[in-house]
């Protein structure tokens, strides 16, 4: 089984990203390509630019991560309670060329912050609008807090009832 993992963030040291790697490697059997959202990096998405450079070879490149995939391991970082303007512009490129950005890939959709709300108002757009883009949500999962419930050095959720809570969400869906 091939995962594709992503923390749609530009940060370099994105928490998400973090989440979505830790997550991503917790499937047994599975090879796990982590993206990095700044090698997506295209002029913010205008029909203007659009008609000027046509589709972006960066969507292309992204949407064929997507289509390598037989499962995505996705972690929404939350800017002012929506998704990062990185990981919108690489989305509205690829839905100029296929509307179903997610092709129906059963999805592990996560997101977590610093603060105690782990970034649940974004969770739920993407879960209510993903669907519409092809997003297969087979299960979601937010990580409140993640400086204290998430151990850097080891690269794994602290939080005993969380990671339990994450496990037993993989075992029962995928």
């Amino acid at each position: 089984m091939k995962i594709i993992a992503f923390g749609a963030s530009p940060s370099k040291n994105s928490i998400n990203k973090k989440l979505a790697t830790y997550a991503a490697h917790l499937f047994e059997n599975a090879a796990v390509e982590v993206l990095d959202l700044n090698d997506y990096e295209m002029p913010i998405y205008t029909v203007d630019i659009e008609k000027q450079i046509g589709e972006h070879k960066l969507a292309h490149s992204f949407l064929a991560k997507i289509a390598s995939a037989d499962l995505l391991v996705v972690s929404l970082a939350e800017n002012n309670g929506n998704y990062t303007v990185a990981f919108k512009n690489v989305f509205d490129w690829c839905t100029r060329i296929k509307k179903e950005v997610f092709q129906d890939k059963p999805m592990l959709l996560m997101a977590t912050s610093t603060g105690v709300n782990g970034a649940t108002i974004v969770l739920g757009i993407a879960k209510n609008a993903f669907p519409f883009y092809g997003g297969n949500i087979k299960a979601s999962f937010s990580l409140p807090s993640f400086d204290d419930n998430f151990n850097i050095e080891k690269q794994e959720i602290s939080n005993i009832e969380s990671r339990k809570e994450l496990q037993n969400l993989i075992v029962d869906n995928f």
